[in-house]
């Protein structure tokens, strides 16, 4: 897969004014956006989502923004092939990729060496009925006998990631976590700017947010 020279990453915490940054960034370099916030990728969610207008955009273009249909049940292995695919697009016209928004998980996904445990869809389905039968506090325990590092990081009222996590474990022997591999970017050159923002100050912003989207 072709590689881009250069990849410029904007991260920080909700409000923080990624967006405008990441923005300002592809119109004074030439670069183009490509989202990393999955709730983004869904189409019709704009306003929990903050995601930016087209006024907001300048005119620079966006990848990734308005992707699936709600009913899509997506994976981050699926938008990591999707994103990788869109950071070729625009580093071959030229262009710096700027990426932005989401987790830590998604950024990653894009410009590190990581690569996805397989899924099974009959053992997913029979690890869905479990919780359906059980409950997702009866399979954090059970997450958490087997892979103890996993269970810690998961909420025991998320039933999605426990099936997920125990659905890595059964597949491939081994802990959830243990599948990650350590930051090692596939790209020449990323630049990550992180944004830090006083609390006080990240308050008062995502007020004013709620208040403009309401």
């Amino acid at each position: 897969m072709p590689r881009s020279s250069r990849v410029v990453v904007v991260i920080g915490p909700t409000a923080s004014g990624k967006s405008d940054l990441a923005v300002e960034l592809c119109l004074r370099t030439g670069g183009e956006v490509v989202n990393t916030d999955s709730v983004q990728l869904y189409r019709g969610m704009d306003v929990g989502a903050a995601k930016v207008s087209p006024e907001e955009r300048r005119g620079v273009p966006h990848h990734l923004l308005d992707v699936w249909d709600v009913t899509v049940e997506a994976s981050v292995a699926t938008f990591q092939t999707l994103a990788r695919a869109a950071v070729t697009e625009v580093s071959a016209k030229g262009a710096v990729p700027v990426l932005t928004g989401g987790s830590s998980l998604y950024v990653r996904a894009v410009i590190d060496e990581l690569d996805f445990p397989g899924t099974d869809p009959a053992l997913r389905a029979r690890w869905r009925r479990a919780l359906e039968e059980r409950g997702p506090e009866a399979l954090h325990a059970e997450l958490a006998a087997v892979d103890p590092a996993a269970a810690a990081q998961i909420l025991p009222t998320n039933g999605r990631r426990i099936v997920r996590a125990l659905e890595v474990f059964e597949l491939t022997g081994q802990p959830f976590k243990a599948t990650m591999p350590p930051f090692e970017s596939i790209y020449p050159e990323v630049s990550m700017i992180g944004l830090d923002v006083p609390r006080d100050v990240l308050d008062e912003r995502i007020v004013r947010r709620v208040d403009r989207m309401w």
